[in-house]
């Protein structure tokens, strides 16, 4: 999906959506069908259809696990 540093990422958890920023308490969470959302360093907004799958946040860093439902769908500036 996406390799790099970001600002911010949001996923469609079981629970909700939740957006992770630098410094967020580490987290396991599940994913559902939906969008996640990540802003580049650059201030982009990349967007990915997923399936579902699972994410985890530590020490500053997301690892995304998921089927992706479709390539990148949009790059906003």
């Amino acid at each position: 999906m996406y390799k790099g540093d970001a600002s911010s990422v949001t996923v469609p958890s079981l629970q909700g959506p939740f957006t992770m920023l630098e410094h967020h308490a580490a987290i396991v969470a599940i994913l559902e069908k939906g969008k996640v959302t990540l802003t580049d360093l650059n201030n982009e907004t990349h967007e990915f259809a997923i399936n579902g799958g699972f994410c985890e946040q530590h020490e500053n860093t997301v690892i995304i696990c998921a089927e992706v439902k479709s390539e990148k769908l949009k790059v906003k500036s």
